[in-house]
C-alpha cells in the first residue's frame, strides 16, 4: 500500500463517498459537511490520503481542522478512514498532520475537540489519541402529559396569564436570558462573548428555525414597590423556544406550524441563570409540564444542564421519556 497525502480538492467528497458509503454515526454525517478546501477566512485545513495502486490515486481518508466563531477556545477536528484501510496508521498520521497545522492557527488556539458516539471505532480512536470526554449530550423525547400541570398564584386564569406569556422571538429581554443561559451551561467549553445580535442569529431568528417562544415569569411586582402604582411584569424565569414545529402557547393553542400529535417538536428549554437550584428546577419543570401537556417534545440534554437534568432524568427512569438515538460525547485534548 502506497499512501500519498495532499490538500482537499473539489470533487473529493464524491470520490470519498463511493469508498466510505453512508456515515457510520450521526456525528460522522455532521462532520463530513466540514470537509472542504483549505482557507483562511474562516481558517481551515483539510487533508486527503490517497492509496496509489498501479499509478492510480484513489482517495481513501480525509481529515479537517478548523476554527469556530462559537466556542473559540478549541479547534474542531475530524478524521475518517475507509473501513478496509483502518488499523494501518492512516488515521494517526492524519491526526499528527492536523496537529501540525493546528499549531499554526492564527488564533493561537491548538487544542482539538470532536464529537463521537460511545462504543464506536471513532470513540476508540479518540481515546487512543488522548482525547477525553468533557461533556455528554442526549436527545430526549418527552411523552405528552409527563408532569402535573402547575397552578399559578390563586389558580385563576388571570394569574396564569400574568406568569405564562407568548413572547416574540425578537424580544431583547428573551435574547438576554437565552444568551446568558447558554453561556452558563457551557462553562466547560466557553462560547465567548454573545451579543444580542449573535443570540438572535443562533437561536431566535427565522434562519435558526425558531418558530415561537413562551416564557415563565415570576409573579407581578409593583412598579414602585408600594402597591400604589400599576403592576409591572415579573422577571423572566424560564423560556421554551420551538423549532420547525409549534409548541402550545400561553393561550392553550399552538403557534404557527403546529406539530402533529405523534411527531415531537424540538424545543430549547432553559432558565434565568441567576436563579437558585430549586427555583431553576421549578421554572423548567413548570414549562415542561405546559409545553408537553398535549404533544411530545424533544430536548437536547447536556449533563451540564443541571436543572433540566433533575427534571428529565426521573421521566427517563419512569418511562415517560426516552433517549432518541445514541449519546454524543464531546472529546477534547487535555487543558
Amino acid at each position: 500500500m502506497a499512501i500519498a497525502y495532499r490538500e482537499w480538492r473539489e470533487g473529493d467528497d464524491l470520490a470519498l463517498l463511493e469508498i466510505w458509503g453512508g456515515p457510520e454515526t450521526v456525528q460522522a454525517g455532521q462532520f463530513r459537511g466540514t470537509l472542504s478546501p483549505s482557507g483562511n477566512s474562516p481558517w481551515r485545513r483539510c487533508i486527503v490520503a490517497e492509496d496509489v495502486v498501479d499509478g492510480v490515486a484513489i482517495p481513501v481518508a480525509a481529515a479537517v481542522v478548523h476554527e469556530a466563531s462559537l466556542h473559540p477556545e478549541r479547534l474542531w477536528a475530524y478524521v475518517e478512514v475507509a473501513r478496509d484501510h483502518r488499523r494501518a496508521g492512516l488515521g494517526s498520521t492524519l491526526l499528527t498532520m492536523l496537529r501540525h497545522e493546528a499549531a499554526q492557527a492564527p488564533s493561537g488556539v491548538s487544542r482539538l475537540r470532536c464529537k463521537v458516539e460511545p462504543g464506536t471505532p471513532g470513540a476508540a480512536f479518540a481515546e487512543a489519541a488522548g482525547l477525553a470526554p468533557i461533556q455528554r449530550s442526549r436527545l430526549v423525547v418527552v411523552d405528552p402529559a409527563p408532569l402535573k400541570l402547575p397552578v399559578f398564584g390563586d389558580g385563576s386564569e388571570s394569574a396564569a396569564t400574568d406568569q405564562v406569556e407568548d413572547l416574540a422571538t425578537g424580544s431583547v429581554e428573551l435574547s438576554d436570558v437565552v444568551g446568558r443561559y447558554y453561556t452558563a451551561v457551557h462553562g466547560w467549553d466557553s462560547p465567548g462573548e454573545l451579543s444580542v445580535a449573535a443570540v438572535q442569529r443562533l437561536f431566535l431568528d427565522d434562519l435558526s428555525g425558531a418558530h415561537g417562544a413562551i416564557v415563565l415569569r415570576a409573579p407581578k411586582a409593583s412598579a414602585f414597590g408600594h402597591g400604589i402604582a400599576a403592576s409591572r411584569k415579573g422577571r423572566l424565569e424560564g423560556f421554551a423556544i420551538s423549532y420547525a414545529q409549534g409548541i402550545p402557547g400561553a393561550d392553550g393553542g399552538a403557534d404557527a406550524g403546529a406539530a402533529s400529535a405523534t411527531e415531537p417538536t424540538e424545543v430549547f428549554l432553559g432558565h434565568e441563570p441567576k436563579l437558585g437550584a430549586d427555583e431553576a428546577k421549578a421554572a423548567v419543570r413548570d414549562l415542561l409540564a405546559l409545553i408537553a401537556y398535549q404533544h411530545p417534545v424533544m430536548l437536547e440534554l447536556d449533563d451540564a444542564m443541571t436543572a433540566l437534568r433533575t427534571v428529565v432524568e426521573p421521566l427517563l427512569e419512569s418511562g415517560k421519556a426516552h433517549v432518541q438515538g445514541s449519546e454524543t460525547l464531546v472529546v477534547s485534548d487535555p487543558a
